[in-house]
């Protein structure tokens, strides 16, 4: 095939395709495998078996015409496994466009699909709306600030003039760490972990790939955010919210304390009125009898 054409499903079947399902497998076996729910999904990407150590009951694989299938939905199988080794796509789709109600998915898995798809904010929406509150979605892709970005700018650079060949897959636009973070804060969902990998460079060779793997030690310590590869964990979070009443019983309310507080003042003022008016009669009686010790007496007329 024409290097300058070749996709995704292709480009897995070279060294560094390899590599990177290799690293890509590892992070989904540990991070899926103590998600807890029912129904969990992946969008695309079937050589990657990302639901394999999730136990959940109902899984689901899901290629399309914006997902990155492959080469079974060609019919055809990568590396020469047998056709029971890989799960089978269950259902065609479209990323923007899934056949689920809303809130009923617990996992949705989405390998290198926010590149492929057409509309990538419209697929995190479309996550958005089929998770259940507290569901996950987990997100891999090409991190464009990293040796293997460079290369790719470069080499799309020098094919406006006719030279150089791509060294990653050119299905659609490479999407940022730090950009799909704000995408997903903007849909309400909370990072819960990320880290990145592989750090050797831009080599087409499995032999320089596997002399420089060394570098992956060393650069997730000292350069950890140039990784080529980034994954994404994030839980939908719903918030809180308090009911608002009609105004009508807002005012009905009002109306009631202040009906309240006005039986009270007259409560009150009926009370220091029959003070007073006690404490006046008792006033003037003891001015009605002389001093004592006086020694007079009133007497009868």
């Amino acid at each position: 095939m024409n290097r300058e054409t070749i996709g995704l499903a292709q480009w897995l079947d070279t060294p560094p395709g390899r590599c990177l399902l290799q690293w890509e497998g590892q992070q989904f076996d540990e991070a899926l495998a103590d998600i807890f729910g029912y129904h969990a999904l992946q969008l695309g990407l079937p050589p990657l078996q990302a639901l394999r150590t999730n136990r959940m009951p109902h899984q689901w694989l899901a290629i399309g015409g914006d997902l990155p299938a492959g080469h079974e939905a060609l019919g055809g199988l990568p590396f020469g496994e047998s056709a029971c080794a890989r799960p089978r796509p269950a259902l065609l789709t479209h990323s923007a466009a899934l056949p689920f109600g809303d809130q009923c998915l617990d996992l949705l898995v989405m390998p290198h699909t926010l590149e492929l798809s057409d509309d990538p904010h419209a697929a995190l929406r479309e996550a958005e709306r089929v998770l259940v509150p507290d569901g996950r979605v987990v997100i891999s892709g090409f991190n464009p600030v990293s040796l293997w970005g460079l290369r790719q700018r470069r080499s799309r650079w020098l094919r406006r003039w006719g030279l150089g060949q791509p060294f990653l897959p050119d299905p659609g636009e490479f999407i940022g760490y730090w950009r799909l973070r704000d995408w997903l804060r903007l849909l309400d969902f909370e990072v819960e972990s990320a880290r990145f990998g592989i750090y050797r460079p831009a080599f087409s060779h499995a032999a320089w790939l596997d002399r420089s793997a060394w570098m992956d030690r060393v650069g997730a310590r000292w350069w950890p955010i140039f990784g080529a590869i980034y994954f994404v964990v994030a839980v939908k979070r719903v918030r809180g919210m308090r009911l608002i009443e009609p105004s009508w019983r807002d005012s009905a309310r009002q109306r009631a304390v202040a009906v309240a507080a006005r039986r009270q003042n007259h409560g009150n003022a009926q009370s220091s009125a029959c003070n007073n008016a006690q404490l006046s009669s008792s006033t003037g009686l003891a001015s009605a009898w002389p001093a004592a010790g006086s020694g007079s007496e009133p007497r009868p007329s």
